[in-house]
């Protein structure tokens, strides 16, 4: 691993690391930075505790994995419940691994399942973890980089937690959209410095969230310096009511 320093639905209670989540960390990580020998930066940006959430681009799978190998610190995230309610050895196989790298199973959706999402993200973070997530929502399939959804802000104006933009670049490369197992290629994982969002006033208010999740996006921009799609990253709507409701201003979570 090539380290820079910068100058200047579903609800699950967080879980200890048990006995695999030090294994991945003390073996696993050492000979993954060995393989892959990606370049981080920043490490020493991340606070060593306290609440902190690690909001990053997202261009691949294997970014649920990059991250939180590359802090300095555990990290916890939320994940697809199916991940953890498979059945047979596949099923225990997804759910011991995501409980060790810290995932938390959740049901994604819009509306009422995004606000409970973000939730049991707060509760996360009200034990004092680090939280990472991606304001775009999704993955990113053609590269760029798109609107953050102000849930981001909603939880650091809520917890008091700073912000630590994260830029991945390379890692569509090392798993591309469709593949299982991760190739060989170079992956850059930076750290910016934290943000604290506090100045932008309430989580009542939708300008202060909406302005607090811009500057989230930029910082992430300036460390990926990524193509700007300026819109969500949505799939296309499936009925006109659906088309309707997009085209109305409203504020995605």
């Amino acid at each position: 691993m090539t380290e820079i320093e910068p100058d200047g639905g579903t609800t699950e209670e967080p879980r200890r690391p048990g006995f695999l989540y030090l294994f991945i960390r003390t073996v696993v990580a050492p000979i993954a930075r060995l393989v892959y020998r990606p370049t981080v930066i920043g490490r020493k940006n991340v606070p060593r505790k306290g609440p902190v959430i690690l909001a990053s681009n997202h261009l691949s799978f294997i970014d649920s994995v990059a991250i939180p190998l590359m802090a300095p610190r555990r990290v916890q995230f939320l994940a697809k419940s199916h991940y953890f309610t498979g059945t047979g050895v596949k099923g225990a196989l997804s759910r011991t691994f995501f409980t060790a790298i810290g995932a938390v199973g959740v049901e994604r959706g819009a509306g009422q399942a995004a606000q409970e999402a973000l939730e049991q993200s707060k509760r996360i973070l009200d034990t004092g973890a680090a939280f990472a997530l991606y304001p775009e929502g999704t993955r990113s399939l053609d590269g760029r980089l798109y609107k953050g959804r102000t849930g981001i802000a909603w939880l650091a104006l809520t917890t008091g937690a700073p912000v630590v933009p994260v830029g991945l670049i390379g890692t569509n490369e090392l798993q591309p959209v469709g593949t299982k197992v991760p190739r060989v290629r170079p992956i850059t994982v930076t750290f910016g410095k934290p943000i604290d969002l506090s100045h932008y006033g309430s989580p009542d208010s939708g300008r202060a969230r909406r302005q607090a999740t811009d500057e989230v996006m930029a910082a992430i921009h300036a460390l990926t310096g990524q193509e700007l799609a300026n819109k969500y990253n949505e799939a296309p709507p499936a009925t006109t009511v659906e088309r309707v409701r997009r085209a109305l201003p409203h504020e995605r979570l």
